[in-house]
């Protein structure tokens, strides 16, 4: 089997995010690069029904492969259209990676690179990706990179993928700085479990983008990344500090998605080093917004549902608070936000009332709870 010239005339996938990765090197593709080129030929195609056994998924995928690899001469460009009507997952899955087990090894390894390079179709693609994410070819970390900027359709198999790879770590972190959305927890998932002390300062300061979706992954993050240790030294920096401070927010408040700071240990810990940090910080609106939200969500119910003794929470609220209401900190709330905007009227509604913070005391209800 010999690569050939991409099919059709729609360009492949794997070009398309390499187009718009060389537009945007350091950085995610817009809009997760979508529209995909064969996204006017997939919405047309007749709707795929999953079986109702959700261990039967991929099965007829398996079949359609086994039927391949038992050709001896079939070239890869046969599997181009050979998934349109079946259902293809986007995580790894054990009738495909069965399939490529019964396989020859090298066929499977060049059918994959085939696939994801060259098909024009996303499920094609993905189903070269999943073969790839059965082996451990290193040279392969680039191919798998690239597709991966495609993050909501190639970022759960691509993670998958890279982490069976020497330099894994390094090619999940990559991928990690240029996805976003759904996509982007599975790689950073992923980069937990690799355990690498390499990634350990990017994790403690870059993984939660501010994204609801962070709440998948904000506890895996301070776990991983030793979090506790971090924090607590006074040598802290300010990209560690301020993470810090997004990973709190978000566990304070993604119950049914991750990990809560009831089930971090450390939660009390991490919390007093926070509070502690922020009040030797220059203020800014983001800042003074994150502490809010943590202290909010502090008092919104009993204290152990945030790990802490009632004790404990209301040290590191009123610690919170202390740093809110200074001068310089009101000022730069008020500088930082934008008044006309939904999520003024939502914080000034919601939270500064709640907390009865000196810089909306302005506002008609600011003085209820």
């Amino acid at each position: 089997m010999t690569e050939s010239e991409p099919l059709g005339p729609r360009i492949a996938l794997f070009e398309h995010a390499l187009r718009l990765h060389r537009q945007h090197p350091d950085g995610a593709l817009p809009r997760d690069g979508e529209p995909y080129p064969d996204d006017e030929h997939y919405r047309s195609r007749p709707s795929t029904r999953r079986v109702r056994d959700r261990r039967l998924y991929g099965a007829d995928v398996a079949v359609i492969l086994d039927t391949h690899f038992r050709r001896p001469d079939a070239p890869a460009s046969d599997l181009v259209d050979a998934f349109r009507d079946v259902y293809v997952p986007i995580h790894r899955n054990d009738h495909i990676v069965a399939a490529a087990l019964r396989a020859d090894r090298q066929r499977v390894r060049q059918t994959g690179r085939w696939l994801v390079r060259h098909s024009n179709d996303r499920s094609a693609a993905t189903v070269g990706l999943a073969l790839l994410a059965t082996d451990g070819a290193e040279d392969d970390i680039p191919l798998i990179q690239t597709i991966g900027l495609l993050s909501d359709q190639c970022g759960p198999l691509a993670a998958d993928a890279l982490q069976r790879r020497r330099g894994g770590a390094e090619a999940l972190q990559w991928l990690a700085e240029r996805v976003t959305g759904g996509g982007r927890v599975y790689v950073v998932e992923a980069l937990c479990r690799q355990g690498a002390a390499s990634s350990r300062p990017w994790l403690l300061r870059h993984a939660c983008d501010g994204d609801y979706l962070n709440g998948y992954f904000a506890g895996e993050v301070a776990t991983a990344a030793h979090l506790h240790e971090a924090i607590t030294s006074p040598d802290a920096d300010d990209d560690l500090i301020d993470h810090t401070g997004r990973l709190l927010r978000t566990m304070a408040d993604c119950a049914g998605m991750g990990m809560t700071l009831a089930h971090y240990p450390p939660a009390p810990v991490v919390l007093a080093a926070h509070a502690a940090h922020l009040a030797r910080q220059p203020p800014t609106a983001n800042r003074y917004v994150d502490a809010a939200m943590i202290a909010h969500c502090l008092t919104a119910g009993p204290a152990d549902r945030y790990g802490c003794t009632a004790a404990q929470r209301d040290r590191v609220v009123q610690r919170y608070l202390a740093v809110l209401d200074q001068p310089d900190w009101r000022n730069a709330v008020r500088a930082g936000l934008d008044p006309t905007s939904n999520f003024y009227a939502w914080f000034a509604e919601h939270i500064a009332a709640r907390l009865r913070l000196g810089a909306f005391s302005d506002l008609a209800g600011s003085d209820e709870r």
